[in-house]
C-alpha cells in the first residue's frame, strides 16, 4: 500500500528489487531481442547497437528522493517508489543517422504501448543557450496482444524506457555526463561546451548529407541495359583519342554491373571501394563498358571453372569477387597478371588448357 513513510517505502522497494532482480534481467534481455528482431524486419534502418540494463537499486531510491519525494510529501500524496521509476529497465537503441530515429519510433509505436514520450532533441533545439545530449526517450510496455503470448506474459507488468540516439548523440551523452559542475561553471566554459555540442550536431547532419549524396552518386550511374551494351560494344573499337567520352569505372558503376552478374549477393561498400581501386590501379583508363565487356565475355567460362574447382575442392568456394578476378585475368592476362595469386593462376591455366 502507498504511504508517506519514506523509510518504509525504501525497505519495500529494496525487497521488491532484490526478489525480482533475475526476472527484471530476463525481461530486459527479452525486450532487447524483441526490439532487435522488429527493427531488422522493418528494414532500411541502420542500427549500431541495442543494449540495456536494470537500474541499480540504490540509484532508483536516490532518483526518487531527488525528483519526486518532496512534491509528493508536500501535497500529502501517498506513494510507492516503484511507481515512479519508469526506467527500472532501460534500453538504448543507437542508430547511424538522425532520420532513423523517427523510423525507429514509428516501428516501436506499432508494436508497443507508448506510455510517455520525451523528445530531448526538440527540448535542446528550442532552448537558447542550453547544452546537453539529444535523443528520444520512450516509456513503453507490452501491448495486449503480446502480453497474451506465453513467452511474454511473465513480463506483462513491466514498463521500460527506450532511449533512441544516433552514434554522435550517444558519444556526446557519454562526454556530457563527464562534465562536472555544469550548473556552476563560468559562462566562458559554458560557451565552449555549447560550441562543442554544435560541432557534434554538425557532424550528425553531415553524415546524413554524405549518405544522401552517396545515394545521388549511385543514381547518376543509372543506365539502361541497352545503353550499357552499346557502350560495351563501342569500347572495343574505341580510338585512344576518344577514350574520354566513355564513363570511367568507379565503385558505383562497378556495383551496378556486378549486381547484374551476381544478383542477390550483398556487395559491402568498403569492399567494393577497395576492389574497384585495385582494378583501376592495374588499368587506369578502364571504362565501365570495358569492365562490362570483360564480364560479359568471360563469366560463362569462369562459372564452368568454378563448378569444376568447387567439386574438386569441396571445402573451398569461389566468391563473386574471385570470379570477377578470373574474368579480368581471362580478358587480359598481361594487364591483370597480378589480380590472381600464382596458385590460382596455375590452377586456372591448367583447367583452361584441358577445357579450352
Amino acid at each position: 500500500m502507498p504511504s508517506l513513510d519514506f523509510e518504509a517505502e525504501k525497505t519495500q522497494f529494496r525487497e521488491f528489487h532484490t526478489s525480482s532482480h533475475q526476472l527484471l534481467e530476463d525481461a530486459k534481455d527479452s525486450f532487447i531481442a524483441l526490439i532487435n528482431a522488429l527493427l531488422i524486419h522493418a528494414g532500411s534502418i541502420d542500427i549500431s547497437k541495442i543494449d540495456g540494463r536494470v537500474k541499480d537499486r540504490e540509484e532508483c531510491i536516490k532518483k526518487f528522493n531527488l525528483k519526486y519525494r518532496t512534491d509528493l510529501e508536500s501535497s500529502s500524496t501517498p506513494y510507492t517508489i516503484r511507481d515512479h521509476i519508469t526506467d527500472l529497465i532501460g534500453l538504448r537503441v543507437v542508430c547511424l543517422y538522425e532520420d532513423d530515429i523517427e523510423k525507429i519510433e514509428q516501428c516501436l509505436s506499432e508494436h508497443f504501448m507508448v506510455v510517455e514520450r520525451t523528445d530531448k532533441i526538440s527540448q535542446i533545439e528550442n532552448t537558447e543557450g542550453s547544452f546537453g545530449y539529444k535523443g528520444l526517450h520512450l516509456d513503453l510496455c507490452l501491448n495486449e496482444t503480446r502480453k497474451a503470448l506465453p513467452e511474454y506474459s511473465k513480463y506483462s507488468e513491466y514498463r521500460f524506457e527506450v532511449q533512441i540516439r544516433t552514434i554522435i548523440q550517444d558519444s556526446w551523452s557519454v562526454l556530457d555526463h563527464k562534465i562536472k559542475y555544469k550548473k556552476s561553471i563560468p559562462t566562458r566554459l559554458k560557451r565552449r561546451i555549447n560550441t562543442l555540442a554544435a560541432l557534434f550536431e554538425l557532424a550528425d547532419r553531415e553524415f546524413r548529407e554524405i549518405r544522401d549524396s552517396t545515394v545521388q552518386e549511385i543514381e547518376k550511374e543509372e543506365i539502361s541495359e541497352e545503353e550499357l551494351q552499346k557502350e560495351t560494344d563501342e569500347s572495343q573499337s574505341q580510338p585512344i583519342e576518344d577514350k574520354f567520352k566513355y564513363s570511367s569505372l568507379n565503385a558505383f558503376s562497378f556495383l551496378k554491373i556486378a549486381n547484374h552478374f551476381f544478383n542477390g549477393f550483398e556487395f559491402e561498400a568498403h569492399k567494393v571501394d577497395g576492389f574497384t581501386q585495385e582494378i583501376i590501379d592495374m588499368k587506369p583508363d578502364i571504362s565501365r563498358g570495358k569492365f562490362n565487356f570483360y564480364m560479359r565475355e568471360n563469366i560463362s567460362k569462369v562459372k564452368r571453372y568454378q563448378a569444376w574447382f568447387e567439386k574438386a575442392n569441396p571445402n573451398d568456394k569461389l566468391n563473386p569477387y574471385t570470379l570477377i578476378r578470373h574474368c579480368l585475368y581471362l580478358g587480359d592476362s598481361e594487364i591483370f597478371a597480378n589480380i590472381l595469386t600464382n596458385v590460382a593462376k596455375e590452377s586456372f591455366g591448367q583447367w583452361l588448357s584441358e577445357n579450352g
